[in-house]
């Protein structure tokens, strides 16, 4: 509930940036209300060295637009494109690409090893830099970066969001963090996996929750999302920048060959949610 922020002066903080993780439209809501001050989203990469999408404060801010890191900063030509590498509609999710050339402070190539670079990040669509994340644009330019294209699944032919899923579980009282992923599945391809971890003091069976997310699931997606497996966890596995290991964890629950990223922040996290994954 935020109890701790009484006990210290925080009068000096005039904005909250947070990076790692998407902002996702409840916690930006959760930290605005608690903190009364701006709370801006950014997006960017270890590749790109700096910001592709921002709302600089030390310019004229922008609007702040809940689940939006705003619109790309000068340097970046940012477009949302299809499978094919064609441009889609304001509005319409695919795949974020930085038309080159890149600006100054990106990467120019891996070391020791030129044609990896190229292989990449420059070989998926033809002129341009591909990010490996998916989102859309709308119709005032501000982008939504929804995942990874990992990340998009395709069930019975439906190609969806976890992101988009990972919101609406996020939207529940209890939940405090959460996360889905996309398993194998010989009948439809894929079927998405939710992983919630509770609030502090929260009082609701797992039955309970996973029914009324279940519920919410197909309220919000559609019955197409064919939402019916979450789980209660302790904690979910993150890298020291606070990503979550969505890879890895759909890489251990489709039993394929995976190895920890270095950068995890707490490998014992992820050997407590072997046996779930496993399931």
């Amino acid at each position: 509930e935020g109890s701790l922020i009484s006990e210290y002066d925080l009068s000096p903080l005039k904005t909250l940036f947070v990076a790692g993780e998407r902002l996702d439209p409840e916690t930006h809501r959760w930290s605005s209300e608690k903190l009364q001050i701006p709370v801006v989203d950014n997006w960017w990469q270890t590749e790109t060295g700096w910001a592709i999408c921002a709302n600089p404060q030390g310019l004229e801010p922008l609007p702040i637009k809940s689940g939006s890191p705003s619109v790309p900063v000068p340097g970046f030509n940012l477009e949302v494109l299809d499978p094919i590498g064609e441009a889609v509609e304001a509005g319409t999710e695919g795949n974020l690409a930085l038309k080159l050339p890149l600006p100054p402070g990106c990467l120019s190539t891996l070391w020791g090893n030129d044609q990896r670079y190229i292989d990449s990040y420059l070989s998926a669509f033809d002129g341009y830099y591909a990010t490996g994340d998916s989102g859309y644009i709308d119709e005032e330019g501000y982008v939504y970066v929804m995942g990874r294209t990992d990340d998009v699944i395709n069930v019975s032919g439906h190609r969806l969001s976890t992101g988009a899923m990972e919101q609406v579980l996020a939207t529940h009282p209890a939940v405090a963090e959460c996360a889905v992923i996309g398993i194998s599945d010989d009948l439809k391809g894929q079927k998405p996996s939710g992983y919630v971890v509770l609030k502090a003091g929260a009082e609701i069976s797992e039955q309970e929750l996973a029914e009324e997310l279940i519920h919410n699931m197909r309220q919000a997606i559609g019955a197409v999302a064919d939402f019916k497996d979450v789980y209660v966890v302790e904690a979910l596995p993150k890298t020291r920048s606070g990503k979550i290991l969505r890879k890895t964890m759909r890489q251990i629950a489709d039993g394929e060959d995976y190895k920890v990223p270095s950068t995890i922040e707490d490998s014992g996290v992820l050997d407590e949610l072997l046996a779930i994954l496993k399931r």
